[in-house]
This record gives structure tokens, C-alpha cells and sequence, in this order.
């Protein structure tokens, strides 16, 4: 497909303002019509990554929501079923702004288990202690939950990636949100492309070709994740070796691809070696620049791409609030 030269994109920058930084209005696009009959123009080199021209369903309103993460969908009721334009509009946008989130939902866990099915195959949580009974696939996240030792539970804190230490790990993760807090519990994302593509090129060479060993829960992370149950602890995958940078198996972009909650070694370093190499890419890559942070709303069905994204949840917010979703997550391959 012959490529040309990349349009001039004016975008809304305010994912990353500062608390109390008043917000820019975004930009929203549909198509237009003398667009219509063009054919599937692909543009490289934007500043925003990869851009497709194609029709929106008129219905459809779409909005960036970062210079390079993020596109928020409204106009599409996941709890219907979902036309095949608007399905393969949404993974499309999927795949291109690494998260996506569908605005004013109403579902409940199976609600939430249809809506995800429209973008790929389920793939089964690790820790069944946080499956919803009604529907196991669908698993909670709270505030609400401790430790043994009584101590509150604060999932998601720290960024990771999901379920690393398995073969195939999730290639998605979606949240539904049920109750939020007032005013913070923000989720936080590293885009680890963009992350990649600025690295200084003594550190790209040093990890270019380089495995870590992931495991359930690694020695080396100070957040601790809650033990497995029983029947989860021969079945979850220990010690599973993946490249340090991965390529997307869609987009062809490289990333870097680690997990300090479950890392415990680098291939070929000692241990101190692999603790300071994971804090600089950990540095690096959770600079603003790289960073798109999630500001919930009630009824956002939030969903992104772990193959290329670090994530953490906030708890800057009162603790007497619930924050409760819903989660569920996509099977996925394994890394490349």
C-alpha cells in the first residue's frame, strides 16, 4: 500500500495536566463526506502514531484523548448487540490509540462479558478469590478488600502489565466502572512504544535481544499480590521467559515489554543488575511525556492493550468512597 506524506493533526494535549489545570475542550472527528468513497489511506510518521482514514458511522462520536493514547467512543450501547461497522470501527481505533473508552454504559457482569466478546476470546484470571459468583469470568476490583493481616488492599497499585508470567498473556484488559470515588482513583498508563521508540541508544542496544523471567509474584517488588487460591496454584505459570522488547503482533511497533511486580530476573545480569536496569526503564518510561491518565466517569467501559502499555491504579482518594469495577481480559499470544 503506497504511504504518503503525514498530514498536519492539530490535537487537544491535556491528559497530563496538573490537578486543577482547567482542560482544553477535545477534538472530535467524523467523517466526511466527500471522504467517503476514499480508499483505506494509511499515514506514517504522525505525531500521534499510526492514523486511519475511514468512514465513522454517523452515530459514532469519537475524541483523542492524548497526543498518542487514548480515543473515547460515544453513541454505541454495548449492552446491544453491535453492528459489524461499529465493531470493526472500535477495534480498529483499539489497536491504534492502545486505549479506548466507551462512554455512558449500563451493563451488568454478563453485560460486561458480551461487550468484551465483540473484540476476542476470554481469557481466564489467575486469582479466582475475585471472580463475581453470578459470573465467574467477571472478576471485581474494590477498595473494599484486605489483606489477612488487615491491612487494605489497594489493587492495581504500581505499574505492571497484566498476568505476564503466563505463555500467552491477556492481550487486553477491560474495566467497567460500577462505583467511584468523587474525585480521584485515576487510572494511570506508560505507553511503552513511545517509551521505546526515545530510548538513548546505549540502553536500546542493551536490551535489544534480552529476556526477563516472569513469575506470579516477584521477590524483588515491594507490592505485594494477594496468594492464590488453591485450585489456581498448579495451574498459574511460574518462571515463563519473554523478550524485553516485543513487537505488536498487529501494528509491527516495538515495546518495551516488563513487569516490575513480576520480574525477578534478567537473563545473563546478577540480581542487583536487574533491579537497577528495571528501575531505568522504569524511569524512563513512566516520564508525562509517555503517560495518559484516565480520569473515570460513571458508566465508562475502559479497555486497553497490554501488549504495549504499563498501567497502575491511583488510591488518592477517600478511602471511605468505593471504588468498585468490573474486569475482564483478552486472550492474547505470546511475546515476539
Amino acid at each position: 500500500m503506497p504511504e504518503i506524506p503525514a498530514p498536519i493533526i492539530k490535537t487537544s494535549k491535556f491528559s497530563i495536566a496538573e490537578p486543577g489545570t482547567p482542560r482544553r475542550s477535545p477534538r472530535r472527528y467524523r467523517s466526511l463526506p466527500h471522504l467517503r468513497n476514499m480508499p483505506h489511506v494509511r499515514f506514517r510518521g504522525c505525531s500521534m502514531g499510526t492514523v486511519t482514514l475511514q468512514n465513522e458511522p454517523q452515530h459514532m462520536q469519537v475524541t483523542e484523548l492524548s497526543e498518542h493514547t487514548g480515543v473515547a467512543v460515544e453513541g454505541v450501547d454495548l449492552g446491544a448487540p453491535l453492528a459489524e461497522a461499529d465493531r470493526q470501527r472500535m477495534a480498529q481505533l483499539f489497536v491504534e490509540r492502545s486505549v479506548m473508552v466507551v462512554r455512558k454504559q449500563k451493563l451488568d457482569p454478563h453485560g460486561v462479558l458480551r461487550a468484551v466478546q465483540n473484540f476476542g476470546d476470554v481469557f481466564e484470571q489467575q486469582n479466582t478469590r475475585f471472580s463475581v459468583p453470578e459470573c465467574p469470568l467477571i472478576h471485581y476490583l474494590s477498595n473494599e478488600d484486605r489483606y489477612p493481616d488487615g491491612k487494605r488492599y489497594i489493587p492495581g497499585s504500581g505499574y505492571h502489565t497484566d498476568h505476564s508470567n503466563d505463555l500467552e498473556p491477556p492481550k487486553a484488559t477491560a474495566l467497567y466502572a460500577v462505583d467511584l470515588p468523587s474525585t480521584g482513583g485515576d487510572t494511570q498508563f506508560a505507553n511503552m512504544a513511545e517509551a521505546y521508540d526515545a530510548l538513548p541508544g546505549a540502553l536500546r542496544t542493551r536490551i535489544d535481544g534480552k529476556r526477563a523471567r516472569h513469575v506470579y509474584q516477584s521477590h524483588l517488588s515491594k507490592r505485594k499480590l494477594m496468594s492464590l487460591t488453591k485450585d489456581r496454584e498448579e495451574r498459574v505459570k511460574e518462571g515463563t521467559l519473554h523478550p524485553l522488547v516485543r513487537t505488536h503482533p498487529e501494528t509491527g511497533r516495538r515495546a518495551i515489554f516488563m513487569n516490575p511486580i513480576r520480574i525477578d530476573q534478567i537473563e545473563g545480569l546478577e540480581e542487583s543488575e536487574t533491579v537497577a536496569l528495571l528501575d531505568a526503564l522504569l524511569e524512563h518510561a513512566t516520564s508525562k511525556r509517555f503517560e495518559y491518565r484516565h480520569r473515570w466517569q460513571p458508566g465508562d467501559f475502559l479497555m486497553w492493550d497490554n501488549r504495549c502499555l504499563l498501567h497502575k491504579a491511583n488510591g488518592d482518594y477517600d478511602m471511605n468512597e468505593r471504588r468498585y469495577l468490573y474486569r475482564v481480559m483478552l486472550q492474547g499470544d505470546k511475546p515476539h
